[in-house]
């Protein structure tokens, strides 16, 4: 066989090994073999009982103090809503403090492979949208937080999210533990299934129609059913429909219903808009001509989520040449509150260079189908991400599920999560460290009730100081 030159940029043959050998499906070349190995070798230096292994550190901030410090730079009047949103249990609670399980999470055991993040990776942000046919899909869905670091901090932030649920939602203990862990075990077996098929196979692996079955979920098709029905109903045109009003011009404007959605002073509303210019270079060439179809005509503020509650967070809305709308959200970006930790963990990211940036490109890393809008772009010095608003999405909230979908949820989001890995992160290795044993499912799930126990202490801490009065809080919004 001809012997061809090493091309940077792809992989390099194994010792021995021709470039351009072949390999039959199913089977593993030398280097994927290599990649096995060396993560079997992993189990040595990190067996995977550590897993289950943590503590409190010393000196680790309090619930009040962690809440503090994440609500520095936000909005100071949107911040007791967020604060309201958070204590409202302690699964709300896990899904405000990316940050401090992060500091948390840095003292835990860790391989050393890296893969991009979610970053916040709990059981509310896989959910359901629309690709660019318009068909649903689901995924992973908030990437806020997404950066480089240890594939076990999706894994065990995922894990303690489905324990919270599954109490909120009145599940025993055995059955949040069970979700868990199954959880973790969907995420070994699925990482295996991805090392064996061929790399193009495997990058798009694990379609809608094949996720069910793949995860064992059956039980959950019924909610699913209905989620997906709920999403394709929620469009751009749905949310203009009930959100705007006749201008007086010929055109629309946004209603004010606040606190979650207020107009703007028209110098904030004129920033927003001519932002959408500099976001236009971020977006493939090819649908520029698309954009150009559609005019400009109002912008205003909505407060999202629970963890970015106090951010600032615009909806664009535009109309094409038929009145029809077409709505974007343009949110800013921070820098990832897992960073510090991530870096004294050894996982050093390069400069974001643009927040915005960072979130989309990560998005798009792990997700298979992404919102074909998705770019960034800079209103007064902040960076934002820009994002179609109510594409066709819908969410399963893991707090309302019936005992048994709770463990279905938790197998199929952990498959869901082991493929967006596969995308930055070798399968070989990951599955060569997982191995076929339940040893890491076990411990995961050890972790995962432990951290939940936690998140309750922390919530009531946090639940005391609201009713004290010393921190605000305004709830039902």
């Amino acid at each position: 066989m001809t012997r061809l030159p090493y091309v940077p940029g792809f992989a390099q043959p194994a010792a021995g090994e021709p470039a351009g050998t072949a390999r039959g499906a199913g089977k593993v070349g030398r280097a994927g073999k290599a990649a096995r190995t060396a993560g079997k070798a992993l189990r040595d230096a990190v067996p995977r009982a550590e897993h289950a292994r943590w503590r409190p550190a010393a000196g680790r901030p309090g619930a009040v103090e962690s809440v503090e410090e994440a609500n520095a730079g936000r909005l100071p009047g949107l911040v007791p809503i967020r604060v309201g949103r958070m204590v409202a249990s302690p699964f709300a609670f896990l899904r405000g403090s990316a940050g401090l399980m992060g500091y948390d999470l840095m003292g835990t055991a860790v391989t050393g492979v890296g893969a991009q993040l979610c970053g916040d990776a709990h059981a509310a942000n896989f959910g359901l949208y629309g690709d660019a046919r318009g068909e649903i899909v689901i995924d992973l869905n908030d990437f806020d937080e997404t950066l480089h670091g240890p594939w076990e901090w999706d894994v065990k932030r995922l894990a303690a999210s489905l324990v919270l649920a599954g109490r909120e939602a009145g599940a025993d203990e055995d059955t949040c533990r069970t979700a868990a862990r199954d959880a973790a075990g969907a995420y070994r077996h699925t990482m295996r299934l991805l090392a064996r098929m061929p790399a193009s196979e495997a990058w798009n692996a694990i379609a809608d129609e094949e996720l069910v079955s793949h995860a064992d979920a059956h039980q959950l098709m019924g909610t699913l059913e209905r989620v997906g029905a709920k999403a394709r109903r929620n469009t751009s045109a749905r949310f203009a429909a009930r959100s705007t009003e006749e201008d007086g011009l010929g055109g629309r404007r946004f209603v004010d219903a606040p606190p979650v959605l207020r107009r703007v002073p028209d110098q904030e509303a004129a920033a927003v808009a001519a932002s959408l210019g500099p976001y236009l270079g971020t977006l493939p060439e090819e649908l520029l001509p698309l954009l150009a179809r559609y005019t400009i005509q109002d912008v205003a503020f909505r407060i999202v989520g629970t963890g970015s509650v106090g951010l600032r967070s615009y909806v664009v809305l535009l109309h094409d040449h038929r009145g029809e709308p077409l709505v974007l959200q343009v949110k800013e970006a921070r820098p990832s509150a897992l960073l510090p930790y991530a870096e004294k963990t050894g996982f050093e990211a390069p400069p974001a260079g643009h927040e915005g940036r960072r979130v989309v490109l990560g998005q798009k890393s792990m997700q298979v189908v992404s919102d074909v809008l998705l770019g960034w772009t800079t209103v007064e010095g902040r960076p934002y991400q820009v994002r179609q608003f109510r594409n066709r999405k819908g969410s399963v909230d893991p707090a309302a599920l019936a005992p048994g979908e709770l463990d279905d949820y938790g197998r199929m989001t952990g498959a869901l999560l082991a493929r967006a890995h596969a995308h930055s992160a070798d399968p070989l290795l990951i599955a060569g460290y997982c191995g076929k044993g339940e040893e890491l499912d076990e411990a995961i799930a050890a972790f995962a009730v432990a951290y939940a126990d936690r998140m309750e202490a922390d919530h009531a801490e946090l639940a005391a100081a609201v009713r004290t009065g010393r921190v605000a809080a305004e709830t039902g919004v």
